[in-house]
């Protein structure tokens, strides 16, 4: 038997609008979370349409453009929330729309897992869904593909509408504390690479800290909700301890071309189904979301730099320190009031109406200036302290020539995220 898919019943309605639109085809991805007993759609968001168009399903699918724009989506995505699979609404031949699809499925989930530093789970889902759509008859054809399985064949499954899906969802919110130092490449290699290789150091520290559930470790198989009303959303508030990894004090001491400091406060948050929903996956979910979010203003940081592959490459040591600002996270409402809400990221010179549109062009969401909850993540000023001149590195250079050997220039970059709130209640709490 397939899997079986709870749709919240505004997915309905949207998609049902998109069936009466002119449009010839209309792709988008859908969103929610997934379980061993069963999963559940929340959001399903168009994609935005390409200049020159996209090339009919009778042709070809543009899968680089469709593939983008889910990992786009991912990125704006919190703790618990997840590209669950792809549709297409479409009056073309089923079976050959089927082939289309696994293909993309495929292209999708590779390009999102990508990004992904931590390891996966043993409990983690690997199927993925295809959802066809006949605009004119709305006729539903459901099926899914374990993308752990190249070779894999379509399976059947149930798409079943039902209302206030995530109405009762707990949601778990956190502080974290970064402060890391991370090598930067030599010229030979890519600097989103490396980054996101070091990254996977903390990741490993991330996974093996202490989560503590409105301060008490709970037991991973505890039921959350266990004890409270049905249909009642709890919020919970975590502490992640994490423990410096004693065992990279004696790593070997690599050639780089510099470091990369990041220090902050950012906000996390998880969102988990009522279907009794267990402790370890609150920690797991929450987790995941502090490497996901940290991974994604890396990204978008190097993506507004010009020639950000030879950042390292054209600084010499005598320009010293170079503060950046990593965008901050804010958070937008899935609907009027709640109860999920997604993200996406703000620079700090950034209009709050760039968010807006990048909210409305990649999730399909008509959202408002007094929506949007800024205040989670308050950027610092960032206060830069220049070398004297009297000092020169030349002679810095002499006093200490081993550390010129393995490092040259150092790029401090300042996390915009310090939340004064936020940064007490984590400190207070630990």
């Amino acid at each position: 038997m397939g899997r079986g898919y709870t749709v919240d019943d505004t997915v309905e309605v949207y998609l049902s609008k998109l069936c009466d639109q002119p449009a010839a085809t209309v792709t988008g991805v859908l969103v929610g979370q997934s379980s061993p007993q069963r999963d559940f759609v929340v959001m399903a968001c168009r994609m935005p349409p390409r200049q020159e168009g996209l090339v009919g399903v009778g042709k070809s699918l543009d899968k680089e453009w469709i593939s983008e724009h889910a990992r786009q989506v991912s990125r704006m995505l919190p703790g618990g929330l997840s590209v669950l699979g792809v549709f297409i609404i479409t009056d073309a031949d089923a079976k050959e729309t089927l082939t289309s699809l696994r293909q993309l499925v495929f292209t999708v989930q590779s390009l999102i897992s990508s990004e992904h530093v931590w390891k996966p789970a043993d409990d983690d889902v690997t199927d993925c869904l295809a959802l066809h759509i006949n605009p004119k008859s709305r006729k539903i054809i459901c099926r899914t593909f374990d993308i752990k399985d190249p070779k894999s064949m379509a399976k059947p499954a149930d798409w079943k509408y039902q209302s206030g899906v995530s109405s009762s969802w707990s949601m778990v919110t956190c502080c974290v504390s970064v402060d890391l130092l991370l090598p930067l490449p030599d010229c030979s290699e890519s600097m989103d690479k490396c980054l996101e290789e070091a990254l996977r150091v903390w990741a490993t520290q991330m996974e093996k800290a202490v989560c503590l559930l409105d301060g008490t470790q709970l037991p991973e198989d505890a039921e959350l909700t266990a004890g409270q009303k049905r249909n009642v959303r709890q919020v919970f508030t975590a502490q992640l301890l994490i423990t410096p990894d004693q065992g990279r004090l004696t790593s070997v001491v690599q050639q780089c071309g510099g470091s990369l400091a990041l220090r902050g406060v950012v906000h996390s948050r998880a969102y988990l189904h009522n279907n009794r929903p267990k402790a370890k996956m609150a920690e797991k979910l929450l987790k995941r979301d502090v490497l996901s979010t940290m991974v994604t203003r890396l990204h978008m940081w190097l993506e507004e730099q010009p020639g950000s592959k030879n950042l390292v490459k054209g600084v010499t040591r005598d320009q010293g320190t170079e503060t950046f600002c990593l965008p901050h996270r804010v958070f937008s409402p899935v609907g009027v009031g709640g109860p999920l809400f997604v993200c996406d990221y703000q620079f700090k010179d950034d209009d709050p109406m760039e968010v807006i549109d990048r909210l409305k062009e990649m999730l399909d969401i008509d959202a408002a200036d007094k929506d949007l909850d800024t205040q989670l993540e308050i950027a610092a000023e960032v206060v830069e302290v220049h070398q004297p001149a009297e000092a020169p590195v030349e002679h810095i250079a002499v006093q200490e020539p081993k550390r010129n050997h393995y490092l040259g220039i150092v790029m401090a970059t300042a996390v915009a995220l310090l939340a004064a709130a936020a940064s007490t209640l984590y400190l207070g709490g630990a």
